[in-house]
């Protein structure tokens, strides 16, 4: 009888607990794999929603914590806190004994996972690569992609990207993005009620009705304009100000600069009356696929823009160069940060309303698709230019 394999992924944020569960979840099942769940970094803090209790709130194990996060938000503590990070993950991954680690997508710290799982001959399985966007995190994909084995790509165009860095052809597979596997569920069995949101997860601010069309805003710091973080949202913030409509507005990551649009956010709340604005730090990944897909619009440079909404045919103003290149539907409108600018988009895309879905990212079947073929992938460490 053959052994199970032992699945480590390693989750270090928000936003790649919401790319990446539904492949848990069917990892979880899987008679021929046991999982084990790593959560480290920004995802075990309270100010950035504390997604390891929402992990455990769904049924989820977690084997590890791993805290590797400095004080700073600048490029500085993003350096030192991915070399803590690789410190940290050497144990952990020396206690696990992993037969294979999967990391996600292209943020800082899955660095400090990549790197580790490379120097203890563990192979590695990159989730999300080939992609093109802008700041750091392009570095950071491509990086991850040359130090991973295997490689489970969202598109065709992401595939043929990881062929032409050199990898191997029968190691790269298009299996959708998990992401996506979420936003179908959501919409089939929804587990919010629009009007209980508030109710539900509280937040900051006034309390209004949502029921007539609202806002989404989700705006991050680029890592390589941080020192233009604050300026960069404080155009959003007027012009959301200036629009007087019903919006919901979720607190940013934990990027270099996250300091600064933080700071920005919490200045201009204390300044201006705000009424329509009500903050938020994290809601369960279903319930926040219920937000966008009732939303008029999301505002601000988030990749849930250009994945979960493309399929979810919601309105999306994409603010800047953070998501440069990446592919996109037609829900996009790309602009910079002047407020002006701002109004005038979500002005026409809420003038425009929902767009086709379209299945740009995936079907909505990514995460079985992983689980399938985990048992299966070679387990060689051993890596070759092909070409």
């Amino acid at each position: 009888m053959a052994m199970k394999r032992n699945v480590c992924v390693v989750i270090t944020a928000r936003p790649s607990y919401s790319r990446i569960r539904s492949a848990l979840e069917a990892i979880k099942q899987h008679p021929d794999l046991t999982l084990q769940l790593v959560v480290a970094a920004s995802a075990l803090l309270d100010r950035y929603g504390r997604a390891d209790h929402v992990m455990e709130k769904e049924g989820f194990t977690i084997d590890r914590r791993v805290y590797m996060i400095l004080e700073g938000e600048n490029p500085i503590t993003s350096a030192k806190s991915t070399g803590l990070g690789l410190a940290e993950l050497a144990t952990v991954f020396s206690d696990l004994q992993p037969d294979v680690v999967v990391t996600i997508a292209d943020r800082f710290e899955t660095m400090a996972t990549a790197v580790c799982a490379a120097y203890m001959n563990i192979p590695l399985v990159h989730v999300q690569g080939g992609e093109i966007t802008g700041s750091i995190d392009e570095k950071v994909r491509h990086a991850v992609t040359k130090l991973a084995d295997t490689h489970f790509v969202s598109t065709p165009k992401a595939a043929e990207r990881v062929i032409r860095m050199g990898e191997r052809p029968d190691r790269v597979h298009v299996t959708g993005c998990p992401s996506i596997d979420l936003a179908k569920q959501a919409i089939e069995h929804p587990t919010l009620s629009i009007e209980s949101l508030f109710e539900r997860y509280g937040g900051v601010g006034s309390r209004f009705d949502v029921t007539k069309g609202y806002l989404v805003v989700m705006q991050h710091p680029v890592t390589t304009e941080y020192e233009q973080s604050r300026r960069h949202i404080e155009e959003t913030l007027h012009a959301i100000r200036e629009l007087n409509r019903p919006t919901l507005w979720f607190w940013p990551n934990v990027d270099a600069g996250s300091d600064g649009t933080s700071t920005g956010i919490r200045a201009f709340r204390e300044n201006h009356h705000l009424p329509h604005i009500h903050f938020f730090k994290n809601m369960r990944p279903e319930d926040f696929i219920q937000v966008l897909h009732h939303s008029q619009c999301l505002v601000g440079n988030s990749s849930v823009g250009i994945r979960e909404c493309a399929f979810l045919g919601t309105p999306v103003i994409n603010i800047g160069s953070r998501q440069n290149g990446r592919d996109r539907g037609e829900n996009v409108l790309d602009i910079g940060y002047h407020r002006k600018d701002i109004i005038e988009a979500i002005e026409k895309q809420i003038a425009t309303g929902k767009y086709p879905s379209d299945s740009l990212y995936g079907t909505g079947d990514a995460g079985q698709t992983i689980a399938n073929l985990l048992p299966h992938i070679d387990l060689s460490i051993e890596k070759r230019l092909t070409f």
